[in-house]
């Protein structure tokens, strides 16, 4: 049988003109970090891209007074209107740059530019067109007739998405009347200063956003400093922890987006097809460094071997190699650490009796690679049905009855999304419905739009991101009470959020 070949077609990264150093962006301006500088490399070459500020607590101290004026001078001061065209303009200058932006992200991060171009940077603008519109009618927010803007936020995002995560978390902030102090991750700071050139020919009032780059430490001495008055952290479930008891007795609003192990649940009447492409995006997407990836495949026992056979014929056709290249599917490992806990996890998830298959990858000899490899025979008991491992690994159980299914299904700390295929769409409801996850997707998997809430249950975090709820995350109730859906959490990841839980119908976001 003849098999086509797919000659190299690299997206060329002369498009970009990257400095070969940067510095803060504290107040309208790049500026020289106090601490040691450190350089963000290609996961794909181990080549260094540039050298990266690092912020100090003193850099910390003049990014939050900086946003602090901004927020009392200018920016609370402004009309919604007004904001809002700043945030069109940013919006429309994301996607005048799109292609810049795409090829950067890929360079930094290490995912496939078909994704980078395709998904992070669309939704990037997206999010800024959305809350844009929203900037001028926060009084339908939910909040009563003048909802007030909390103050300074300050964020800090991981580096799965960096670009769309920031998108994420500046563009509600900012349409609330907010001003923001954003920690990017250290492995993936490229693009963040890619933004606040952007935020430059956009004219934003100087302090409105401040970008302070650097390690663990620069992102504490942001959460703890006393002039913050909401904290939003994407990230792992026990630097979450660790957040929320710094937090807790301040006055701080706090979210957490953290960690998931979702279920992708397959019924033997699935739209077969259908269901292997979903599968495959679940979990192989951006190498399966997404909190949402569906890790755990539970598969109806009678349709078991037909789904494994299929898959394994489908991930023998994916390419992985050079990110820049728009023929690649799956891309490099962040970095040499996340590659070895994934391996390490791997070994154990081996070791314990669990099935290995990898798909047959040429390995290139520089980068972080790891081939997609798939685990059968696999018991809730094993470590890697339990443990996010970030990676593109899965898990794959067997159930018989729906009830089995549901069972395995929430048994997990986590609780961020989860997936049914099925033709049936009242066994799609009615599981919907039992599913201890933020997010089910019916028929389909990682799918976002700017208008519909994100977020999840016991250790994946509280509070939602998108849509309404993600804005009123960014605002204080004028006048009354805020209903409860829309408050801020006052609980620990430990307590699954319950505090904070929405009636069935409504805590949802179900995609058809």
């Amino acid at each position: 049988m003849a098999f086509l070949e797919y000659a190299a077609a690299p997206e060329s990264a002369s498009i970009l003109n990257l400095k070969a150093q940067y510095g803060l962006f504290i107040d309208g301006e790049f500026v020289d970090g106090h601490g040691d500088v450190f350089d963000t490399i290609s996961p794909a070459t181990e080549e260094v891209i540039a050298s990266i500020a690092q912020a100090t607590a003193g850099d910390v101290d003049v990014a939050v007074a900086a946003a602090r004026r901004a927020y009392d001078r200018v920016w609370s001061r402004m009309s919604g209107s007004d904001r809002g065209k700043y945030l069109f303009r940013i919006a429309r200058l994301v996607q005048e740059r799109a292609r810049e932006l795409a090829v950067a992200e890929s360079l930094d991060n290490g995912k496939p530019i078909r994704e980078t171009r395709d998904v992070d940077v669309p939704l990037v603008a997206a999010w800024f067109f959305y809350y844009a519109g929203w900037a001028d009618k926060l009084e339908h927010a939910g909040l009563g007739p003048n909802p007030r803007a909390l103050g300074v936020a300050a964020q800090v995002i991981p580096w799965n998405f960096p670009l769309l995560m920031l998108a994420w978390k500046i563009a509600p902030a900012l349409a609330a009347g907010n001003t923001v102090v954003i920690k990017p991750a250290e492995t993936t700071s490229l693009t963040a200063m890619l933004f606040a050139e952007i935020l430059q020919q956009a004219d934003l009032p100087a302090g409105v956003v401040n970008i302070v780059t650097g390690p663990g430490a620069t992102g504490q001495a942001l959460v703890t400093h006393d002039d913050v008055n909401k904290v939003a952290f994407t990230g792992s479930t026990n630097v979450g922890r660790m957040i929320a008891r710094q937090v807790a007795g301040t006055q701080k609003r706090l979210t957490l987006e953290l960690g998931g192990k979702a279920a992708n649940i397959v019924f033997d009447d699935a739209p077969m097809d259908q269901a292997i492409e979903g599968i495959v995006n679940g979990i192989f997407f951006n190498q399966g460094h997404v909190c949402c990836a569906g890790s755990r495949l539970l598969v109806q026992e009678n349709v078991h071997d037909e789904v494994i056979d299929r898959l394994k014929a489908r991930l023998s056709t994916l390419r992985m190699g050079d990110p820049l290249d728009k023929n690649t599917d799956i891309g490099a490992i962040n970095s040499a650490a996340q590659l070895e806990r994934i391996r390490t996890l791997s070994d154990t998830g081996e070791s314990e009796g669990a099935e290995r298959w990898t798909a047959d990858c040429r390995i290139p000899e520089k980068g972080f690679w790891f081939a997609p490899t798939i685990f059968t025979k696999v018991s809730a008991a094993h470590a890697i049905a339990r443990e996010e491992i970030f990676g593109p690994v899965l898990s794959v159980l067997t159930f018989r009855t729906p009830a089995e299914a549901i069972a395995k299904a929430n048994n997990t700390p986590y609780g961020l999304s989860a997936g049914i295929w099925t033709e049936k769409g009242s066994r799609m409801l009615a599981l919907v419905d039992q599913l201890r996850a933020g997010v089910v997707w019916a028929n389909t998997f990682n799918r976002f739009d700017p208008a519909s809430p994100f977020g999840g249950y016991k250790e994946s975090g509280y509070g939602r991101e998108g849509g309404r709820h993600g804005l009123a995350a960014y605002l204080e109730a004028s006048g009354w009470d805020a209903p409860a859906s829309l408050s801020a959490a006052s609980t620990t990841p430990s307590d699954g959020g319950r505090a904070a839980r929405k009636p069935a119908k409504t805590r949802k976001a179900v995609a058809k």
